[in-house]
């Protein structure tokens, strides 16, 4: 049991790599995955002079784009093969600046309906404070998936 568990899990996060690659935008911001299994997922951001704003510390729209990242890797581990996923709606709390090394967002889904998915996301700075909280809703449609 625990093998074929490990199975499933090394091949969605091969899925996921493949997948993250072929997106200009999540390759344009460096967002790297650290880790993902059903329902939860955890990218990196690897702080760059390109993620200031005036400041110093990232933008909050870089910020936005990687819970929402996050959350939707998070999200494609729980619909069915032949589903796409469009973020329908974002509220995110910003509550520290990031301003060195990296930020990781970690997502979970709270819930997984037939036609939506609602998913939180914590970024967190290199010393593991809470920088902000997003929360998600997906809309699922007919396209791709990450399950067999």
């Amino acid at each position: 049991m625990a093998s074929k568990l490990l199975e499933q899990t090394r091949r969605v996060e091969s899925q996921v790599r493949k997948r993250m690659k072929k997106s200009s935008a999540t390759q344009l911001l460096g967002f790297t995955l650290e880790a993902v299994e059903k329902g939860r997922a955890v990218l990196r951001m690897n702080v760059r002079e390109r993620h200031r704003q005036l400041h110093g510390v990232v933008h909050g729209g870089i910020l936005a784009a990687l819970a929402d990242n996050a959350a939707a890797v998070a999200a494609y581990t729980m619909i069915p093969r032949g589903r796409e996923l469009a973020t329908v709606e974002m509220k995110i709390n910003f509550l520290l600046p990031v301003g060195e090394s990296h930020a990781l967002a970690e997502a979970k889904v709270l819930r997984a309906g037939r036609n939506f998915i609602v998913a939180e996301c914590e970024i967190r700075t290199r010393k593991g404070e809470l920088a902000a909280k997003a929360l998600l809703t997906f809309g699922a449609a007919g396209g791709y998936s990450l399950r067999k």
